[in-house]
């Protein structure tokens, strides 16, 4: 095996499926309360994303919501100018203890 082929990571979804068997398994709730608290958990920070406000959660990361503004961009195929309508985009910016974990890395004064 080369260095390159050691840094290829298996890829795998986590699904909600899987969210809530993880609760099941470690805190001990039943799996339709465990499902129950996923939805919740997942819909509280869908709703407050919705409402354009920014979701923190301490050594993950942060979701932001970010307006883009209309601009001109240009088809590939044909090179026509094409207008981009204004949107609303999430941002996902990680922390950087979650960084350093992807990283392999531990950070000072931080433990799990």
């Amino acid at each position: 095996m080369t260095k390159s082929d050691s840094s290829i990571i298996e890829a795998k979804t986590v699904t909600r499926a899987d969210l809530a068997e993880a609760v099941y398994q470690r805190v001990g709730l039943s799996r339709s309360e465990s499902a129950e608290l996923v939805e919740t958990f997942l819909d509280e920070i869908s709703g407050t994303l919705t409402r354009g406000e920014t979701v923190k959660l301490s050594g993950f990361g942060s979701f932001i919501v970010r307006a883009k503004g209309e601009r001109v961009g240009r088809n590939p195929k044909t090179g026509v100018e094409v207008p981009i309508t204004p949107r609303h985009v999430l941002v996902f910016k990680p922390s950087n203890i979650l960084k350093a974990r992807v990283d392999g890395r531990a950070i000072d004064g931080i433990s799990d």
